[in-house]
């Protein structure tokens, strides 16, 4: 017998997305830092950045603490775009305290969107990977570390990968498959 799930998302793809919704709240809950400041930041954005280089990746790497910008850097081959598409996703991740791609994920499985969902325009909020909680210890959400250049799972996976070397996290332990 085949299950319908809401808004005709295929059974398989609805498996798909329910294992990748795990997996992310997984990360969201580990990913946790002893302590986040300016050092801190300049740590993540920089090791993001010597990733991104040898993964042959142009980035737009934004880092925010108490919503204030702390780390900003734009690698040759972005454009303005690139930017601008980091807004939208790190404002997704200081309204919702989750990370932009789990957003999307969840909507998708749900068959709706932000917009339909809570009135929020497009033009300010995408649900596209990228954009990361960044949270502290018996502290929680203090802000956001944001890519844009790669598709969206890269730019998720990305984030991922450097916060779990950070928190001296196995990756395999937590990555999406």
């Amino acid at each position: 017998m085949t299950t319908t799930f809401p808004h005709a998302v295929p059974e398989g793809r609805y498996m798909d997305i329910e294992r990748d919704l795990e997996r992310m709240a997984l990360q969201e809950q580990r990913l946790c830092l002893p302590h986040f400041d300016h050092a801190t930041a300049w740590d993540l954005g920089t090791r993001i950045r010597a990733r991104g280089e040898t993964m042959g990746m142009a980035l737009t790497i934004e880092i925010r603490l108490a919503r204030e910008t702390v780390f900003l850097f734009a690698m040759p081959g972005t454009a303005p775009a690139n930017a601008d598409w980091a807004r939208r996703k790190r404002n997704t991740v200081e309204l919702l305290q989750q990370s932009s791609y789990a957003v999307g994920k969840s909507l998708e499985r749900d068959g709706t969107s932000l917009e339909q969902k809570m009135g929020l325009p497009l033009r300010d909020y995408a649900v596209h990977g990228g954009a990361f909680p960044i949270r502290v210890a018996h502290v929680g959400c203090v802000g956001c570390v944001t890519v844009s250049g790669a598709p969206d799972r890269e730019d998720h996976a990305l984030v991922v990968a450097v916060l779990a070397g950070m928190c001296l996290m196995d990756l395999a332990e937590i990555a999406l498959d």
